[in-house]
């Protein structure tokens, strides 16, 4: 009988609940079935190409994104062996909190979280992360290849991999996330460019594990430790305290392990230095790792950037943590506390110094509610909220201020009065508007960095040297500002809170108008686009700033849609088979039609409007079937319909002029058509929303 393995690829026998290595909760007979999963379409539209791998929380598959041209994609099953809806429900809850935490990572150096999703597989409710794929190799294989033609990781190797990987969890760390599970398992080398990635974040595993050990022990379920034994320090793996440091600790036993080729439990074995026997390294690279490895927590590196600074000295140039947008263009620098620098000479930097937090193990009296207190306030498997800010970097931009550059530069002294009374009317105008100060920061920055390349991000300085350059920022806000008048009240007062969850809420509230995603989509584009005509359409508008407007646009197009306004039910008179609807369409504006049809019918549609004026799109019943017409120039379509249900007509204005339409529909069993055939759908034009949901028929 085959061995069942966790997701370390430890073997246990089949009728095992934990594994015998790790204590991992095992899956004996819940995962899904590869042999039936394999071509599924998942989630309304993710085929499933095949299975890349298993363990305890489930299985991972490769499958391509069938509404995004089919690209790949890495689906990842969590607690596969749950019953009943009340834990399953439990387990989404908790799911789509920490993924709503890895939503917000952007780096290039770790795959994007795109979305959490439940589907109905073999009967059964799964939850199912999807995120980019990545093509490369993982550590641990690249490291099993070496091995095998007796070669290792060499010295200068496993620096470069510091120096790339490093950044990126100063990224995280100053996010708030600990990765909690790092080791060569879990590092990518990716093909193209062979920089490391970091993948599977312990967060959601560590969820997944306390999800099914509360189903195994529903009385008084205990924490459950996760981290890979050897890897992770001692405080993660008994107390299930992780902090940035653990992360920096398993670094250090990852590049050990592809220095000597040996594992954890034998590099330490009885001598936590043993390994410094193993393989001889320079003093400077022997130093760091002895010290990311210390047992005391305290001890250790603090941070990303002292260990840069420790392994480049005084040649460490200044990491910017920051991937998301550019850097405020007004702002003031903040050391980081984990290094003896002044504001005055940062290169001044020797041996980094730490606080002396007492180890979590050691812990007693009034500080053990104290930490307690600061770990239940986080969020369960990798926020981290230590007893101290975790302050920014050296030269580093930092978290938006709670007061935008506009409120900031109103009364600065070193501005012209010219400029004084510009920025207070544009922060006059953007509190009457109720626009956040740090949304509007985000979105200008990022939108004035695209326009100046040449700066490469430098932050503008309050002389007049940049005098022109901060008007040519206010003036970008200005424009927003105005482009935000369009706006509801409401929508503008969320600008800069919506998230993921209410891309699901807008779903599952246009599909109780038994319409689809996809027509709210096409309406809320149109408006962005004619607001917004300079951005791209083939980028997810979601991760950026400007996608808060997006999301912002598509609540007032589903308010319009709920009113009426922008949503019309064809009836056809008895005895008829065709029927007109017209109507006026102001720029940026465009409305939706439902008709029911049945399978078998004919179906003719034509659009008269002014040539090129209008886009039309015609959706069947279900969105597992593609479009007829998809955002299509064309003002004519006929064929025979393969499907019952309502079918969707939507047009879309696309002229700065306003325009009449007439619609003729014609549907019957038997009527004489210019074509046959269903004429062949227009490929369809990306959108920046979330995967259309099913429409209620």
């Amino acid at each position: 009988m085959n061995p069942l393995y966790c997701s370390q690829g430890h073997a246990n026998a089949i009728d095992s609940r934990f594994c015998r290595l790790c204590g991992e909760v095992l899956n004996s007979g819940g995962a899904v079935n590869q042999a039936t999963i394999g071509g599924q379409v998942l989630g309304w539209r993710y085929q499933v190409v095949r299975e890349l791998g298993h363990g305890g929380f489930g299985r991972t598959y490769l499958a391509t994104d069938t509404h995004r041209f089919n690209e790949l994609c890495v689906l990842k099953e969590f607690a596969p062996q749950m019953q009943g809806s009340q834990a399953l429900e439990k387990a989404q809850e908790l799911f789509s909190r920490e993924a709503g935490i890895l939503y917000q990572l952007q780096h290039p150096q770790i795959p994007r979280f795109r979305e959490l999703f439940r589907a109905e597989v073999q009967g059964q409710g799964k939850l199912f992360l999807v995120q980019d794929y990545v093509a490369g190799q993982t550590y641990q294989a690249l490291l099993q290849a070496r091995l095998q033609q007796g070669q290792r990781f060499t010295e200068p190797e496993v620096t470069q991999l510091l120096l790339d990987l490093l950044p990126v969890l100063g990224y995280i760390h100053s996010l708030g996330v600990v990765h909690r599970d790092i080791s060569p398992d879990n590092l990518m080398q990716r093909d193209v460019d062979s920089l490391p990635i970091l993948i599977d974040f312990g967060g959601v595993k560590q969820v997944a594990a306390e999800v099914m050990s509360a189903i195994y022990q529903p009385i008084a379920p205990t924490a459950t430790r996760l981290g890979k034994i050897g890897y992770a320090p001692a405080e993660q793996m008994e107390d299930g305290e992780v902090f940035p440091h653990s992360d920096l600790y398993a670094l250090a036993v990852t590049v050990l392990v592809l220095l000597t080729g040996q594992q954890p439990l034998e590099l330490f074995q009885g001598d936590r230095r043993r390994w410094q026997r193993q393989v001889k390294l320079s003093p400077t690279l022997s130093s760091v790792l002895d010290k990311m490895l210390d047992p005391y927590p305290e001890r250790r590196f603090q941070s990303a950037q002292a260990v840069l600074v420790a392994l480049q000295g005084q040649t460490a140039s200044p990491v910017n943590w920051e991937y998301t947008q550019p850097p405020i263009a007004y702002q003031h620098q903040i050391p980081d506390p984990d290094l003896e620098a002044t504001a005055t000479n940062y290169n001044r930097v020797a041996e980094p110094t730490t606080p002396h937090l007492p180890s979590p193990r050691r812990s007693s009296g009034w500080l053990t509610p104290l930490i307690f207190l600061l770990m239940a306030g986080a969020t369960v498997g990798g926020i981290w909220f230590g007893a101290r800010d975790f302050l920014p970097l050296p030269h580093q931009p930092t978290t938006p201020p709670t007061t935008d550059p506009i409120d900031n530069g109103a009364t600065d002294p070193e501005f012209s009065q010219a400029e004084q009374q510009r920025k207070q009317d544009l922060n006059q105008r953007r509190s009457q508007l109720g626009i956040d100060n740090s949304f509007l920061a985000k979105l200008v920055n990022q939108a004035f960095y695209e326009r100046h390349p040449e700066l490469a991000g430098r932050q503008l300085s309050t002389g007049p040297e940049d005098e022109g350059l901060r008007a040519a920022w206010d003036k970008i806000a200005l424009q927003y500002l105005d482009d935000f008048q369009t706006l509801s009240a409401e929508a503008r007062s969320r600008l800069g809170q919506y998230t993921t969850a209410d891309v699901s809420q807008r779903q599952t509230a246009v599909n109780q108008l038994n319409l689809s995603s996809r027509a709210l989509n096409d309406l809320t584009d149109a408006q962005f686009f004619y607001l917004f005509p300079d951005q791209p359409r083939d980028q997810n508008l979601l991760q950026q700033p400007i996608g808060q407007v997006w999301q912002a646009i598509a609540t007032d197009q589903l308010k319009a849609l709920k009113s009426g306004s922008t949503l019309e039910r064809i009836q056809f008179q008895s005895g008829n088979f065709s029927h007109q609807v017209t109507g006026r369409l102001q720029p940026g504006a465009g409305k939706a039609y439902t008709a029911k049809f049945s399978q078998d019918q004919v179906l003719r549609l034509r659009l008269q409007a002014p040539n090129q004026s209008i886009r039309l799109s015609l959706y069947p019943p279900t969105s597992q079937s593609p479009p007829l017409l998809d955002h299509a120039q064309e003002t004519e379509w006929s064929g025979k319909l393969t499907a019952t249900g309502l079918y969707e007509i939507v047009v879309v204005s696309d002229t700065n002029q306003s325009v009449d339409y007439a619609i003729d529909v014609a549907a019957a069993d038997d009527v004489t058509t210019p074509n046959s055939e269903p004429s062949p759908p227009v490929s369809p034009s990306p959108t920046p929303s979330a995967d259309p949901a099913p429409p209620a028929n």
